[in-house]
């Protein structure tokens, strides 16, 4: 059942095209199309299927098409339930689906084609049509009869069904690539043209254009994109209520979270978001760096999924102490990924993931644009300001971290501080050279971490303060680290990792882990761990269009931009250390009630 009111969106444009069966949906306000067809689908069928019945190449085109769009379950109307008949507790059976338009209107043009359903001599099911306008009652209900609930996805109804009758074109052209018997209006559909013709007709009238870039795409490449919005959208869908959301996150969370029908609800208590989802039989969300440890059990209790949100792995340009908005987000249903205690959904990901040839020569492509661009987490700008170092002598990069962060105190194993990170690297390298690199947070004076003077000059050789950690990975052989992500991307450089604590890389056999996590084991390649971590889990939002995005997008949005090193202070840095902190309490506090 849908979690929240789906809005039908008008593909027609004022020049007369359409978006066909080829909808995007609306992430809130966010929207851009990948398809336009040149007037609406049964003018554009009846218009070029005697070319396309004439030519082989386009209808072998047309069934590779159908193909892509039965795997990515795209097509129709965006933005509905999609459980499939296991979810719904159906097995498809020989029925006669009779999609209900929910207009009365059309009840006599129902009726017939609900007459025609009724003489085949199969059983009839009814559906409302994924077309009907929200909240629309059945103009085809009755008693004896045989009803789906709600408004469900053409492909779940496609699903259920041996044959299909349909006063929609679009939804007879579906049911053609899924290989149904289609009556549509009460008649075989485009003469009894083989579906394959009726969609080449239908492409030959289609142009695709890549939403993010302004460029052609093929149509491989815009249902690809359908079909990965059709998931971020469904994920977005299922949360209903946000809690833990600090006051200025609230904006960018409502854009970011939002699917076909808005936004979910950011509310101050834990137990309002979990008393939200229940009733509405979806998730709840918080925000993991400030979750109450009693959360997760409350809202098992309750029956209710909890979705932990943090900040992905390439996030901004700039600080997001200084609010600069994350360009990608992670969404955890299970635990969290720097949480090495609990299982996570990147680590079942990562453990047991079968990574095609084409994936791994994307994510291969991926790294070499984040080398060649130079983006980081932060992306910072600022002057690489290098000191001169000896020949001969092994360099090792050591990245601090926040220490009253959750990524030290759930994943930083033995050692809980900057301060014994340093003693330990320099312990286990009496003769190396040490850069020590502040966290930007804790220079900015938002956060704790800083390192006695004193303590500094005893472990460390050199001190880069408000020095860009990009231009530092290509000075150091090695980099030591607690569980930074600094490890990662110095993975991404061919650098050695040595891991104190147990960030999400470690324990796949490309680090050496001083500290090894429980479980996993599995060997990888970098090549797989960049897929997992950058392509199949990270939510990237594009800073241009807030649709989400693949991460090469953001990657491109991100080189053109830097975000200031050190920007002007508005206030004192102990008065600003201060409100941060306050800022976090008080959202994990709220989210605790």
């Amino acid at each position: 059942m849908p979690l929240h009111a789906v809005q039908t969106v008008d593909a027609r444009r004022p020049d007369g095209s359409t978006e066909g069966p080829f909808r995007a949906p609306r992430f809130g306000r966010a929207f851009a199309p990948v398809a336009q067809v040149d007037g609406s689908t049964a003018a554009v069928i009846a218009r070029g299927l005697a070319a396309a019945l004439a030519d082989l190449a386009a209808r072998d085109a047309a069934r590779e098409v159908m193909r892509q769009l039965r795997a990515a379950r795209v097509g129709g109307a965006p933005g509905l339930p999609d459980p499939g008949p296991a979810g719904l507790g159906l097995l498809r059976d020989p029925a006669a689906l009779v999609l209900d338009p929910g207009d009365p209107a059309r009840r006599p043009a129902a009726l017939a084609m609900l007459r025609t359903a009724e003489a085949s001599g199969q059983e009839v099911l009814l559906a409302l049509d994924p077309d009907a306008p929200p909240g629309a009652a059945p103009v085809l209900a009755g008693k004896g009869r045989r009803c789906l609930p709600g408004r469900l996805a053409p492909w779940t109804l496609l699903d259920l069904a041996a044959a299909l009758h349909t006063l929609s074109p679009e939804m007879a052209l579906l049911a053609g690539a899924a290989g149904l018997a289609v009556r549509l209006d009460g008649a075989i559909p485009w003469g009894g043209a083989p579906p394959e013709a009726a969609f080449a007709a239908l492409l030959a009238a289609t142009r695709w254009t890549d939403p993010f870039r302004d460029r052609p795409w093929t149509a491989g490449e815009g249902i690809a994109q359908l079909a990965a919005w059709r998931e971020a959208e469904a994920a977005n869908r299922r949360i209903v209520a946000c809690t833990g959301i600090e006051w200025f996150k609230h904006r960018a969370m409502l854009q970011a979270l939002a699917g076909q029908s808005g936004p979910p609800r950011i509310v101050m208590r834990g137990s309002t978001a979990i008393r939200l989802a229940r009733a509405a039989g979806g998730d709840a969300a918080v925000w993991a760096s400030v979750m109450p440890e009693t959360l997760p059990a409350r809202a098992a209790a309750a029956g209710v999924g909890l979705v932990r949100i943090e900040d992905g792995f390439i996030r901004s340009a700039g600080l997001g102490v200084h609010r600069a908005r994350a360009g990608s987000l992670v969404l955890d249903g299970f635990g969290i990924h720097y949480d090495a205690a609990s299982e996570s959904a990147l680590e079942r990901l990562l453990a047991g993931t079968e990574f095609s040839p084409a994936l791994l020569e994307r994510a291969a492509g991926l790294r070499a644009m984040l080398l060649r661009s130079g983006v980081t987490k932060y992306n910072l700008a600022g002057e690489a300001r290098l000191p001169a170092l000896p020949a001969g002598r092994r360099v090792i990069l050591v990245p601090g971290q926040v220490e009253d962060d959750a990524a030290i105190r759930l994943g930083g194993g033995r050692l809980r501080s900057n301060l014994a990170l340093l003693r330990a690297v320099r312990e286990a390298n009496p003769d190396a050279v040490i850069l020590f690199k502040p966290h930007p947070d804790v220079e900015a004076g938002m956060r704790r971490g800083r390192v006695p003077r004193r303590e500094l000059a005893r472990f460390a050789d050199h001190v880069l303060r408000e020095v860009p950690i990009g231009p530092l990975y290509g000075v150091a052989q090695e980099l030591h680290c607690l569980s930074s992500l600094a490890g990662f991307e110095a993975l991404l450089r061919g650098l050695r990792v040595t891991t104190w604590g147990r960030p999400f890389y470690a324990g796949w056999g490309l680090t050496e882990d001083r500290d090894p996590p429980p479980r996993r084991g599995r060997a990888l390649t970098l090549d797989m761990l960049v897929a997992g971590a950058l392509i199949l889990h990270l939510r990237c939002i594009d800073p241009v269009t807030g649709l989400p995005c693949p991460p090469e997008v953001l990657v491109e949005r991100l080189a053109e931009r830097r975000g200031p090193a050190a920007p002007a202070p508005r206030m004192p840095a102990a008065l600003r250390a201060f409100t941060a902190r306050c800022s976090r309490a008080l959202a994990a506090w709220w989210a605790a009630r």
